[in-house]
This record gives structure tokens, C-alpha cells and sequence, in this order.
């Protein structure tokens, strides 16, 4: 995309120009590596993304947080003392309390988990409404059957 001719660009001189293929933008470098960028996202905005469907997104993006949610949706409402054991007796894995901790904060910053103090204990519990916006967005008929390559 050419740049205007009426744009000012004081004593600079403009010497590289790219065009990014998801994007419409041009990005004009000036000599005192000063960037302009005007960036317009091309999309129908029926198919973007909202911030908590890429937050959850993220969240199953990891295996041991996976495995957190698989043992919470079948044993609610477990402290973080218990979910280590599980972790580790029932899946071999041997992480310290301090890393299913922040496990357990980014699965409770997108919603799957919630969490309910009692005394001096904390109740972890599986969320599963976030997903339903998910399986919203590509309904599948009853009786349908998925097909296989």
C-alpha cells in the first residue's frame, strides 16, 4: 500500500515498507528507526475469538492441567494437598505444590476452576460453563456421528 503523498514525514525519509499477509497494515521504518504502523484487522467478526474463549483455550493447552480437571470432574472439591497426592500416586507425576498451585490459577483465571474457602482450607471445584460457550459455537446435531478420516 503506497503511502500518501500529502503525509508529512518531517526530514526523515522513509525506506522500508511491508505488508503483513493476515493484517492490513503498512509499516513505514524511517531512518531513526522511528515505526508508524496503522494495523486494521481483516475478519468476519461472527468468527473472532473473544479474550475468555482464547484464555480457556490456553488453559487445556497443557497436559497437567488437564489431568487437574480430569481428577477434579471426578472428585470435586478437593484442596491443593489432594490433588498433589492424586498427581502423583495415580499419574506418576512429581510436581512440587508450588507449580499445581499456579496450575490451579490459570485454570481458575479462565474460569474452569473455582475455588471456596472453609477455615484455613481452600476447595478447589471443576467449572465446566466456560466450555459450554465453546460447544456453542459448532452445535452438532443429536445422532449425529462424527466423521473419521
Amino acid at each position: 500500500m503506497p503511502v500518501p503523498p500529502s503525509r508529512e514525514f518531517g526530514n526523515l525519509t522513509p525506506f522500508v515498507r511491508s505488508e503483513h499477509p493476515l493484517l492490513h497494515a503498512t509499516t513505514v521504518v524511517h531512518s531513526a528507526q522511528t515505526v508508524l504502523t496503522q494495523q486494521l484487522l481483516i475478519c468476519k467478526l461472527g468468527l473472532a475469538y473473544s479474550g475468555a474463549v482464547v484464555t480457556i483455550y490456553r488453559a487445556l493447552d497443557d497436559d497437567t492441567r488437564r489431568i487437574i480437571l480430569d481428577e477434579l470432574a471426578a472428585h470435586d472439591g478437593q484442596t491443593l494437598f489432594e490433588i498433589c497426592s492424586l498427581l502423583t500416586m495415580r499419574h506418576g507425576l512429581g510436581f512440587t505444590r508450588q507449580a499445581i498451585s499456579q496450575h490451579l490459577g490459570v485454570l481458575e483465571s479462565a474460569g474452569l476452576v473455582v475455588t471456596e474457602r472453609r477455615g484455613r482450607s481452600k476447595f478447589h471445584y471443576f467449572n465446566p460453563e466456560p466450555l459450554a460457550e465453546i460447544t456453542r459455537r459448532w452445535p452438532i446435531e443429536t445422532g449425529t456421528p462424527c466423521k473419521s478420516n
